[in-house]
Formats: structure tokens, C-alpha cells, sequence
């Protein structure tokens, strides 16, 4: 695939055969984005772990200190009071079996993050064939799946995200946008190493952080130091 010219200078900002501290690389993020947009800035966890087995999946949330930059859509299934609660913590859209044909046959995916009581997987896991694909299955791991709907509201409103295995075994998630200084950057980063650092199965043999790379939406590629955070 052909790069722009735009990226093919932004490139000869970095060099590829070094590992950057965090700093350095969320530093040349920055300044090797160059798109029209606000682009988001992503990393990119590649891991020792087999996902085909269950004792080395990572899957799990954390709470970024400075947002993701972006307006969340939470869907939230519940009823009765939990309903209520719902809504007044501030979801976006609330309800129950009635979104189901609105979602399985008229394809409405206005929301981002799928939050459920309980009581509600049942009607929830029904969906579980077009939500599952789009990551969009409420999970305990996650803290999707909770009577607490006002605490999961406020901590995804508050830029929550969820990391997981993809199935080449590498963790994809959002850091911030290129617009964030470079400290908001840096501790976002941070909280996401912390969280995936911890979230390291006990049964794993070798090599947990294979290597770390840091990129914006249209931009290159900054690789991450990852000796920090193997302990």
C-alpha cells in the first residue's frame, strides 16, 4: 500500500529500530500526526499469551485519568428501578426486550458501550451473536455486567475502556487524543501498563510484553521501551 507523502515524512521523524521510552514516543506521536482530524492515539500490546486458552485471556477495564477525548453512547438494559437509576445517571438509552428487534433486525448500533443488570443477560445474551463480534457484550470482567448501574455510567462517561486478547494475542486500546498534552498522554499510558502489567496470568511461561507500539489513527508506528513494565 502506497503512504501519503504526509506519512512518509512524518516516518522519517522515528527510528525503527528503537525502543523509546514513554515520553519519547507519546512525544513523537505527537508530532508525527499530521491528519486534518483530531486523530486518536493507540497502543499496541503484543503478548506472550495464548488466548485459545482460558487461563491466559486478559480481559479487564480501567478508568483513564484524562478521558478518552471522545463522547461515549452507553446503552444500559434494565428495568423497573434500575431503569430509573439508569437513566439518571446519565445513559444515553435505557431499556429492555423491546431493543431487541431494533438491534438484531434494523441494525441500531447508536451507542458505544453496552452496559446490563443482571436479570438482564438473558434477554441480553440473545443479542450475544451481533454484539459479541463488535466487542459490545456486557461483561462482570469489564464491570458492564452490575447492579451498580450509576457507578458504571460515571466511570465509562469518565473515559473507562476495556482491554482484552485480540485473536492474535495482542491488547488494542485507545490512549487519548493526538489534541491531549503530552502528560495527559503519559499517565493515561501509564494506567493502561499498570492495569495490563497486573492483569498478567499466573500461568504464563516466557515472555509476557513481547513488544509495545504507540500510533495515531493515520499515523507511523513509535515502538515502547517495554523493560519498565517487565518485572
Amino acid at each position: 500500500m502506497k503512504k501519503g507523502k504526509k506519512y512518509t515524512e512524518a516516518a522519517k521523524l522515528i527510528d525503527r529500530t528503537m525502543a523509546y521510552d514513554a515520553a519519547e514516543a507519546v512525544a513523537l506521536v505527537k508530532k508525527a500526526a499530521t491528519a486534518k482530524f483530531d486523530e486518536t492515539v493507540e497502543a499496541h500490546i503484543r503478548t506472550g499469551c495464548d488466548g485459545r486458552h482460558a487461563e491466559q485471556q486478559i480481559r479487564g477495564a480501567v478508568v483513564l485519568p484524562h478521558g478518552t477525548g471522545k463522547t461515549v453512547r452507553v446503552l444500559v438494559f434494565a428495568k423497573g428501578d434500575k431503569a430509573n437509576e439508569a437513566e439518571a445517571a446519565g445513559a444515553d438509552y435505557v431499556g429492555g426486550e423491546e431493543l431487541i428487534p431494533k438491534i438484531q433486525n434494523d441494525g441500531w448500533f447508536e451507542f458505544d458501550v453496552v452496559v446490563a443488570t443482571p436479570d438482564m443477560m438473558g434477554v441480553v445474551g440473545r443479542l450475544g451473536r451481533v454484539l459479541g463480534p463488535k466487542g459490545l457484550m456486557p461483561n462482570p470482567k469489564a464491570g458492564t455486567v452490575t447492579m451498580d448501574v450509576t457507578k458504571a455510567i460515571n466511570e465509562i462517561k469518565a473515559g473507562k475502556i476495556e482491554y482484552r486478547l485480540d485473536k492474535t494475542n495482542i491488547v488494542h486500546v485507545p490512549v487519548g487524543k493526538v489534541s491531549f498534552t503530552e502528560e495527559q498522554l503519559a499517565d493515561n499510558f501509564q494506567a493502561i501498563m499498570d492495569a495490563i502489567v497486573k492483569a498478567k496470568p499466573s500461568s504464563l511461561k516466557g515472555t509476557y510484553l513481547k513488544n509495545i507500539t504507540l500510533a495515531s489513527t493515520m499515523g507511523p508506528g513509535v515502538k515502547v521501551n517495554t523493560a519498565k513494565y517487565v518485572g
